[in-house]
């Protein structure tokens, strides 16, 4: 099975040269057939010359510029279109997900067949590293509320970090979030459309390079939208969008 890891990369000429050769070579050394697809989201500073220079030496990288419209969903959306593989991981540009953790998830997933695998970061096994405290606080506020309204036995819906089957993919159509709400949106239609899930723990580490492009005060009524979205599709679609067979 193929494994594609979309990575979203808005001004991350200094992570980049960093994240990337370590999955490559994590996912040489497990011995996993893979594509890495870099989606450079429109970058303003030197991420497309970056990623034409790791291409030479990364033999897997496949690597898009999404003109537009631009922002963190847009840019998933764009490499959900493009990737090749059989499953998919969606892993961030700046070193916050583990390597480590993505063989882990892609191992679970061909050992279980199941459609998705998510990661918690706030289960046993699970790790935080220098997670701002304020982000943390709301972090367990919307993650602990769409738990109890849908009643699901899941705590990190927001945690970017997860990895779909093709399928799965597809059946989460039409995927409508342009910004950082898109990590609720897969999540919660995932699981509300009868797609199979299995939970490990992950770690998260802030970035070592630049600054977050996560702005809060934007990101709340972006979130809800999303949340009563998926609400009314759960008890109002009649099944409509439930998995075939």
């Amino acid at each position: 099975m193929k494994l594609s890891v979309v990575i979203p990369a808005y001004n991350e000429e200094q992570s980049l040269p960093e994240s990337l050769p370590q999955i490559y070579a994590k996912l040489h050394e497990a011995q996993v057939p893979h594509e890495l697809v870099v989606v450079n989201d429109n970058s303003k500073d030197g991420t497309l010359q970056t990623l034409e220079k790791l291409a030479k030496s990364i033999p897997t990288l496949v690597y898009y510029t999404n003109a537009g419209p631009n922002g963190f969903g847009y840019a998933i959306r764009y490499g959900l279109e493009k990737f090749q593989g059989d499953c998919v991981a969606i892993m961030m540009a700046d070193m916050s997900d583990s390597p480590d953790d993505l063989v882990a998830f892609y191992k679970k997933m061909v050992e279980t067949d199941s459609d998705c695998v998510f990661g918690s970061r706030f289960m046993k096994g699970g790790k935080i590293i220098d997670y701002p405290r304020h982000k943390l606080i709301l972090n367990r506020l919307v993650n602990n509320g769409v738990r109890m309204v849908f009643r699901i036995p899941y705590n990190d819906f927001t945690n970017a970090f997860k990895m779909y089957k093709k399928e799965t993919i597809k059946g989460l159509a039409p995927i409508l979030s342009p910004h950082f709400n898109l990590t609720l949106e897969l999540s919660l239609k995932a699981i509300i459309r009868g797609y199979s899930f299995t939970v490990l723990p992950n770690s998260w580490t802030n970035r070592k390079y630049g600054t977050s492009n996560l702005k809060i005060k934007e990101m709340g009524s972006r979130y809800f939208f999303v949340f009563l979205y998926c609400l009314i599709e759960k008890f109002f679609s009649r099944g409509d969008y439930q998995k075939k067979g």
